[in-house]
């Protein structure tokens, strides 16, 4: 009877009393106050548990064995079980200690989705593994994707000494690849293996199941389980998940030290793509830099005086409105830099990457300025080269990173939640220590993405938020290819 204590349907709300009663004596399924807790001392020392974790009701048994220190936090656990089975973190999950997920004297540990709900339970970050595993043999429940309804069981195995060098978590063993998100449960799960693999007895039967619910043949790309290796789990379980990189980019991953965030963060680099040469013809690098251009040509050789102020005089803001048909991105008249941001931003981010400069009350351009203005495809490696812009400050920098790294594996939905999620990662934080949130993004990235932004590499899609563009993909790699960023 798939029902936690105070969320019982009104079907049953008249039959349930008198059951709970017969079991449990003075308990009350509907009441907002929570069953006794399971929970026990913590130990005084720390040592390692060997656990088994089984995703129940597979068969074959899909299981992983894994070692632990025992004074892990539940929210430690949910990033090594997300790990360690290949998930993403993508749906809610709950842990639960009791003879049941679903039994009504049953404790639950919430995640921060259902705690800021009000649900009934302990806040899992509040609970450590020693408290609801104790002796060999004691189980632990968690229920992943309250949709498809992974549940996994953990069970302590043995309880060891534990060395100071070793590990917070290790994956010892396992049996069958991982899961895809969004199968269908364990059914979907079991389908797709049948149906991916020639040699299964239930293979022909799969291949029309599959052909049947998804309205075509099955493919290895889709739905594909991750397959086992401890080894890889490792990796990140250890923090030794960087494949070599180094410089910025290495360090942005070496600063992510949760498993699970980093694991995903590694994969996001991988879909970048960087080990491939990039590929840009002149007429799209040409189209894609045509603003910088126009502004390189119009300082010129000889510069423009600046205003008192040290803006670009009306006539060139007027200029920069008409030609570039920056009309269409902001209101106003547009003869007042200051006033006109488009115009601003374009002076400022070239000035931020090194191809223009004031001297002595003017704007004038650099070495390279001059070298590149009249070469669009030279203009277009430079402004790669030199994303995101020097900065003193490291969140500026790695705001940028993150920025390229998403618009170059296709990870960008909103750029400023992307970026504010990985700050945090890295841990980043505000003043007060809550998490970065998308203004401070915004803000740290905003030359990175205004520079992203005049060259079309992104564009404006539904609800304004900023759109990879197939040459903003090409763009992001050249700029993420050029820091030293890999061995």
């Amino acid at each position: 009877m798939a029902l936690i204590a105070g969320k019982g349907s009104n079907e049953l709300r008249g039959l349930l009393p008198e059951v709970v009663a017969a079991a449990m004596p003075g308990f009350d399924p509907f009441s907002e106050t929570p069953p006794p807790s399971r929970r026990r001392a913590r130990r005084e020392d720390v040592v390692t548990y060997r656990v088994r974790i089984d995703l129940a009701e597979t068969k074959p048994p899909l299981w992983r064995r894994l070692d632990l220190a025992s004074d892990m936090f539940l929210n430690e656990l949910h990033d090594v079980i997300q790990t360690a089975f290949g998930w993403t973190d993508s749906h809610l999950h709950e842990f639960a200690s009791g003879k049941d997920y679903y039994d009504l004297a049953a404790e639950h540990y919430l995640c921060p989705f259902q705690v800021a709900e009000g649900e009934i339970g302990v806040p899992e970050e509040e609970v450590r593994l020693d408290e609801v595993l104790a002796a060999k043999g004691d189980k632990l429940l968690y229920l992943y994707d309250f949709g498809d309804d992974w549940m996994h069981v953990i069970k302590l195995e043995a309880v060891q000494a534990r060395h100071e060098s070793a590990p917070r978590a290790a994956c010892v063993d396992g049996r069958r690849p991982g899961p895809s998100e969004d199968c269908g449960g364990v059914h979907g799960y079991e389908l797709i293996c049948a149906a991916l693999d020639a040699g299964h007895p239930d293979h022909a039967a799969a291949v029309r199941d599959y052909a049947r619910l998804y309205g075509k043949e099955v493919d290895p790309g889709d739905y594909a389980p991750t397959l086992f290796s401890s080894e890889e789990i490792n990796r990140y379980l250890t923090g030794n998940g960087e494949s070599g990189l180094s410089g910025p980019l290495g360090e942005l991953l070496d600063a992510i030290d949760s498993p699970r965030p980093r694991r995903i963060f590694q994969q996001m680099i991988q879909d970048a793509d960087l080990d491939n040469p990039v590929d840009i013809d002149a007429e799209t690098a040409a189209r894609m830099v045509s603003p910088y251009t126009w502004l390189l040509d119009r300082v010129g050789a000889d510069g423009i005086k600046l205003t008192g102020a040290g803006y670009l005089p009306p006539v060139h803001v007027e200029a920069a409105v008409a030609e570039l048909g920056l009309g269409k991105e902001w209101i106003g008249k547009g003869n007042r830099e200051v006033q006109t941001l488009p115009v601003l931003v374009l002076r400022e981010t070239a000035q931020a990457v090194g191809l223009l400069r004031k001297h002595k009350g003017a704007l004038v351009l650099t070495p390279r300025g001059r070298a590149v203005r009249d070469d669009p495809l030279a203009l277009w490696w430079y402004l790669a080269e030199h994303l995101p812009p020097a900065s003193k400050w490291p969140f500026e920098t790695q705001a940028g990173l993150i920025c390229l790294t998403a618009l170059a594996a296709g990870w960008i939905d909103d750029v400023n939640s992307t970026i504010a999620d990985w700050l945090t990662a890295a841990g980043w934080g505000d003043i007060d220590g809550t998490p970065v949130s998308r203004t401070m993004a915004n803000d740290a990235a905003w030359d990175t993405m205004s520079v992203l932004r005049r060259l079309r590499a992104v564009d404006k899609g539904p609800g304004w938020r900023d759109v990879p563009t197939p040459e903003g993909a090409t763009f992001a790699r050249a700029a993420l290819r050029s820091w030293p960023s890999t061995s």
